[in-house]
């Protein structure tokens, strides 16, 4: 028979304390009555002696210090989990908010999820195909990834975000299920109404599973919200044998949350007001990525984060990219000429793409595509920063064919449409063909046998026209 306590100590912002306590561990669910019968949810993040603080997930609004009643549950706090939460809408705290009814489950898991062996986990290898060239051809996500979308506050990544949930697709015909879980952090209504009417219409709600915490929704729920989001996935992808692409948007807003629960409990803030175990805080949610021995599913994370005045060194973004595998980098001098998705290719890359492209897994000359447009993307940066001092006018004609390819690749590569899916084929052709635009001398990461096959100045042509 469990304990009841009767009453409060304080009540601190989204925080209880409650003396003379014992027997509770760190991180155990409390259930929390009111005076007038209705029910909240907290749990234990600070033991001292017999005094003990709870989180309250609902806020303590309303919360009476001397008729509170508040009894311990022993165990931490777990969500149902079944297939049935294929297609369905849930928030932060992983309760159905989609009027259908609740989820009869298989079993109840831990939001914080177990400790990943890392001898239990093996390479990953293979990628994911989004249909956007840019990703799929120069940082190609890998399955078991944890590849990061760095945005900036206005910038298309919720758009970019539904392009890739409605286009991505396992690359091989293995027969295995492919899923997505996307879990929003603190996005406004309209923005959660665009998210569920665009996966309705492209009629892939049904493979998605979506944890959704409102800007108006309380700020600790923000907290819940990807632990809950990687445990559905977990499930699906270890013990259902499911590959399992994670969306996390927009994890600034998750810091944020996490910035201002360690200010209520009066911590030491470190660089920005942000608590100081911020970056095993992130890691402890990216490290839930991978693929593990014993199991054909693979969990693939894409978070998505909003730099602050686009300040990349920002601790947000600044701590993701030493836990993660890469970077994607919109950029907003791109967005401004009109370009979708505003990728910046020479920030952006995929530390494991190496391993995932090539003969079986892609295509033969994936990996020399890849490295010569970058290498000759790079140099037309040189070329427009020359031009910048003494005029285009003064340029070689080398580089002047530099700024001719510049122009091309954002505009025929980087550049494409919101419905456009292209193929892995598709996309290395492009590539080719905007090769094709420089002179052969030029080409020099590409093996001479392959250039003089895939070489095509005429088909070139067309992007003069």
């Amino acid at each position: 028979m469990s304990l009841q306590y009767m009453g409060l100590s304080e009540i601190n912002g989204p925080l209880v304390v409650l003396d003379h306590v014992k027997g509770v561990a760190y991180d155990e669910v409390a259930d929390i009555k009111l005076e007038d019968g209705t029910e909240r949810i907290g749990r234990v993040v600070e033991i001292s002696g017999e005094k003990v603080v709870l989180q309250v997930f609902e806020g303590t609004k309303e919360l009476s210090l001397k008729n509170t009643k508040t009894t311990f549950t022993g165990k931490p706090l777990e969500i149902p989990l079944s297939r049935d939460i294929l297609g369905r809408v849930f928030n932060g705290a992983g309760k159905p908010v989609d009027g259908l009814g609740y989820i009869y489950p298989e079993k109840f898991a831990d939001i914080n999820g177990k400790p990943l062996n890392p001898v239990s986990r093996t390479y990953p290898r293979n990628y994911i195909k989004t249909g956007i060239s840019s990703i799929d051809c120069l940082m190609t996500l890998i399955r078991g990834q944890k590849l990061p979308i760095f945005s900036g506050s206005g910038l298309s990544h919720n758009k970019l975000a539904v392009q890739i949930v409605r286009q991505a697709q396992i690359a091989d015909d293995s027969g295995q299920e492919f899923a997505v879980v996307f879990g929003a952090m603190g996005v406004k209504h309209d923005v959660a109404d665009y998210f569920k009417r665009s996966f309705e219409e492209s009629g892939v709600l049904q493979n998605v599973v979506m944890f959704m915490n409102l800007a108006n929704d309380p700020i600790i729920e923000r907290i819940l919200t990807p632990r809950c989001a990687l445990t559905a996935a977990e499930y699906l992808a270890y013990e259902k044998n499911m590959h399992i692409l994670v969306i996390l948007t927009d994890m600034t807003s998750y810091a944020e949350a996490l910035r201002e629960f360690s200010s209520s409990k009066g911590e030491i803030p470190g660089r920005k007001g942000y608590p100081g175990y911020l970056y095993s805080d992130l890691a402890s949610m990216y490290e839930r990525a991978g693929v593990i021995k014993g199991s054909t599913g693979s969990v693939t994370q894409i978070p998505i984060l909003t730099m602050p005045n686009d300040d990349i060194t920002h601790p947000v973004p600044d701590l993701t990219g030493y836990i993660t595998e890469g970077q994607i980098v919109l950029d907003r001098s791109l967005d401004q000429t009109g370009i979708y998705p505003p990728i910046d290719v020479l920030p952006s890359l995929s530390r494991l793409m190496k391993d995932g492209i090539g003969e079986g897994y892609t295509r033969a000359d994936h990996s020399s595509v890849a490295n010569q447009l970058f290498a000759c993307y790079a140099k037309v940066q040189d070329a427009r920063s020359l031009s910048a001092v003494i005029g285009e006018e003064e340029l070689s004609d080398i580089d002047k064919k530099y700024l001719e390819f510049g122009v091309a690749f954002e505009k025929y590569f980087i550049n494409q449409g919101f419905e456009e899916n292209r193929t892995i084929e598709q996309t290395l052709d492009l590539g080719w063909n905007l090769l094709s635009l420089l002179p052969e001398s030029e080409l020099d990461r590409i093996d001479e046998t392959l250039l003089k096959q895939k070489y095509n100045p005429e088909a070139a042509k067309r992007f003069n026209d």
